[in-house]
């Protein structure tokens, strides 16, 4: 999928590894010239926590068998998993004209109004990026910027196991609730929540 206005390009990846992918978006970066088009890349990991580069330890709280993958992204730790849509955006922030906070704010008001035409009410939380449910976190967000472009992105919870979040503090947060769009009465499957989450971000970042 292309939107031809802004020269962006969203790719469906599947469900692929995390390392691999991680790096990918590295090359992909340092090897991006101004006319490189922007890439959105909607993908699934296997289990996974991911930790980012000012994580402590002390927020994996409990022994588990889950690989743990020191990161280059802002925030601490955080879970991947099979039925949590992950975006990973892939943005040259030079041709935006506006900043990496604005581009938070656009991501975050994606994943918003997206709950919004399925009924429900998200709203970000101060001090703690990301989209929460009646306090519950529903989309965790974290991004790394070199040369004015981004990579890493945000993770959707749709459809998934929500157990081995009880092994860490969500983000670094102690007895931080975590939800998901099954939980809420938003029947959707992780493709279609990719596509719907695909054509929000795309709106949100180029308009």
């Amino acid at each position: 999928m292309r939107d031809q206005e802004s020269a962006a390009v969203a790719r469906n990846l599947g469900r692929v590894e995390y390392e691999p992918t991680w790096r990918a978006m590295q090359a992909f970066t340092a090897q991006r010239t101004p006319d490189t088009p922007d890439e959105i890349w909607l993908l699934e990991h296997p289990p996974v926590y991911t930790q980012g580069q000012a994580g402590r330890a002390e927020h994996l709280i409990a022994a588990t068998d889950i690989p743990v993958v020191p990161i280059d992204r802002g925030g601490q730790i955080t879970y991947h998993g099979p039925g949590q849509v992950v975006a990973y955006v892939l943005v040259d922030l030079r041709r935006r004209g506006y900043g990496i906070r604005d581009l938070v704010s656009r991501m975050e008001q994606a994943v918003i109004d997206l709950l919004a035409a399925h009924g429900v009410a998200a709203a970000r939380l101060a001090g703690a990026p990301g989209i929460y449910v009646d306090g519950a976190k529903i989309a965790a967000l974290g991004l790394r910027v070199k040369h004015g472009c981004t990579y890493h992105g945000l993770a959707f919870n749709v459809d998934m196991d929500l157990a081995p979040f009880a092994a860490i503090n969500p983000c670094g947060y102690a007895g931080m609730a975590v939800t998901q769009c099954r939980d809420l009465g938003v029947l959707l499957s992780p493709s279609q929540a990719g596509h719907l989450l695909a054509c929000r971000l795309l709106d949100a970042i180029y308009s």
